[in-house]
């Protein structure tokens, strides 16, 4: 049976991979909560930095003695049982606790819980979604898998009347949530390492979807034919939202700026909800302001101050983010790390002033890059020059049966001109050689490819 995290305030927690963003962000919550908090990581980072400048003791490095005092431990899906702290724990019986199953504690008998899923937007809406209620007034607590400067960080704590949590599906984890409302951006095939098909990850959100409370919300995307069918099916209220007719909430008169921003109306069964513009480019972030406006309309908000809110939105760190320009070359880098989410970052950088349009793909994980490898080579038609980096094992072992170098050749016989270049030092060098001021550059993955922008950033004649 999971510990209970509230049965240790005042005691020490103890998290292993601190230096994550959502770990960092619940670290910091708690410490606000009252608990003293300590915890390891592989590298040092400025999430740890942070941390430790807040009074909270960082271990570098995984070490069994690193758990000497703890009174419980946090750990993520990411933390295998094999890792010295988590044995030492297991040894010692200190209690356990998945990152999830303490999100979904901290959110339990919160009125209005909201959690954000999808497999693609899910950073982005959640972002949008606490700036909106935040300039609308609430005072919610805030759980976003990346970081938002206008919360200073990934987590805030609010009243205890709202609660809003990016609900990722990945080893089912939204299934240890709570919500009182479920928006599903979309479902769509990733993670099929854990997954075994699009079938399974669709009853997963089902899953999801049922842990609703009948006077609860389910708010889905209707264009997507899953999402829209989840939606259907939960048992409580229900409103779908999007461009075709039947959506309950549907945008309308939709127009585009040069840099592909959205202006639209938003139409709930026929009744008019104001009009509003998008801060970030695409349809697909459009769609996402849309949720949003779906969501906060159903809390009640002021939707002028919510039309605020999204007209004045930037988004979140590693999504379309600008890092510098070097050498008259604008460099950007995007979280996105499947097809979908790659293609709708290329779409938004081919929108911006560039002369050559760089893209530079970190592919992440070895199952995703075998699983979805004919989809990754139909993804980058729109980019005149490809850059491919080593692939980002993350939590995997090499199987020995695909490598970054198996995509080129299928890419240029598609047209595409892609280059191995195995390490960022590899990728750096090529760019300098190659670019030319105008040009644009845009990095893939949610790996740590940003590493690249950083060194990009430091090396040479930059100006942000």
């Amino acid at each position: 049976m999971t510990a209970n995290i509230f049965n240790y305030r005042g005691k020490r927690v103890h998290f292993i991979g601190i230096g994550g963003s959502s770990m960092s962000g619940l670290a910091g919550m708690l410490l606000e909560e009252g608990f003293q908090v300590s915890g390891s990581d592989r590298t040092r980072s400025h999430k740890t930095d942070a941390l430790e400048a807040k009074g909270i003791a960082i271990h570098i490095g995984h070490d069994a003695s690193n758990v000497d005092g703890a009174d419980v431990i946090v750990y993520s899906a990411a933390i295998s049982p094999e890792n010295p702290e988590r044995a030492e724990a297991a040894r010692r019986n200190i209690p356990q606790i998945e990152r999830c199953d303490l999100i979904g504690q901290l959110m339990e008998g919160v009125p209005f819980a909201i959690g954000v899923s999808g497999t693609h937007g899910k950073t982005t809406t959640t972002s949008m979604l606490a700036q909106a209620f935040l300039q609308a007034g609430a005072d919610p607590t805030i759980h976003i898998g990346g970081e938002l400067d206008f919360i200073g960080g990934s987590t805030r704590r609010g009243d205890g009347h709202d609660f809003i949590v990016e609900a990722c599906e990945f080893h089912a984890s939204f299934l240890h949530f709570h919500p009182t409302m479920a928006i599903i951006l979309n479902i769509d095939e990733d993670h099929l390492d854990f997954f075994r098909d699009i079938d399974h990850i669709e009853r997963t959100f089902a899953e999801y979807a049922a842990l609703l409370p009948e006077d609860g919300w389910c708010i889905a995307w209707g264009d997507d034919p899953r999402a829209r069918r989840v939606c259907e099916n939960a048992r409580c209220n229900r409103l779908t939202y999007g461009l075709g007719e039947n959506c309950a909430l549907r945008a309308v008169d939709v127009e585009y700026d040069p840099k592909g921003c959205a202006t639209y109306t938003a139409v709930l069964e026929g009744r008019t909800l104001g009009r509003f513009h998008v801060g970030v480019s695409s349809e697909a972030n459009m769609l996402d302001s849309l949720a949003v406006v779906a969501a906060t309309h159903v809390r009640g908000l002021d939707l002028e101050k919510v039309a605020e809110a999204l007209k004045n939105f930037v988004g979140a760190h590693r999504r379309f983010e600008l890092t510098s320009v070097t050498d008259g070359v604008r460099c950007y880098t995007d979280y996105g790390h499947n097809p979908a989410e790659i293609k709708n970052a290329i779409q938004i950088a081919a929108l911006q002033p560039h002369r050559t349009l760089w893209s530079v793909w970190q592919p992440h994980t070895y199952s995703r890059t075998k699983t979805l490898f004919n989809a990754f080579l139909e993804t980058f038609d729109g980019v005149d020059k490809l850059l491919i980096t080593n692939i980002c094992a993350a939590r995997e072992s090499d199987p020995g049966d695909i490598s970054s170098q198996m995509l080129i050749e299928p890419l240029r016989a598609r047209g595409v001109d892609a280059h191995l270049t195995p390490t960022f030092d590899d990728a750096e060098a090529y760019l300098r050689a190659h670019w030319q001021e105008g040009d644009l550059m845009i990095s893939h993955g949610c790996g740590d490819i940003d590493l690249l922008n950083e060194q990009i950033a430091l090396h040479g004649d930059t100006a942000r």
